[in-house]
């Protein structure tokens, strides 16, 4: 289960509802895994979106060591999610997950925000 441990909404400075995004059990364990290989377990995710991509925005993935002061963070157990607050406009309600399949493995985001979303899921429009 996923909760808002500390938030950021510069348009109205009103507490987030922590149930906007959730890291599941399955990403926050392989995130567990890979700060385990890296050797400092501090290290949060962070998810971010840019433009490109086939449908207009992609979404990234990248260990962090800091929080930003316009960042939301977000737990599942000793696992921090972290996003920056232009990201998370794109991101309230998304799940990120890890999935192990015939396209590979990796984190994936299920966003339903995105109108229409590219074959493999790494790029999405509003």
């Amino acid at each position: 289960m996923t909760t808002l441990t500390t938030q950021y909404d510069p348009s109205s400075s009103q507490p987030v509802d922590p149930t906007l995004l959730h890291l599941t059990d399955n990403a926050a364990k392989k995130v567990r895994r890979l700060r385990e290989e890296e050797g400092d377990n501090e290290l949060m995710l962070r998810v971010y979106v840019t433009g490109g991509g086939c449908s207009g925005f992609s979404y990234g993935f990248r260990f962090d060591s800091e929080l930003g002061e316009d960042d939301a963070n977000f737990d599942n157990g000793d696992v921090t999610l972290v996003i920056d607050s232009l990201s998370y406009q794109y991101l309230q309600g998304s799940t990120v997950d890890y999935t192990e399949g015939l396209e590979g493995a990796r984190f994936v985001v299920t966003n339903p925000n995105a109108t229409t979303t590219c074959g493999c899921g790494s790029s999405f429009s509003i």
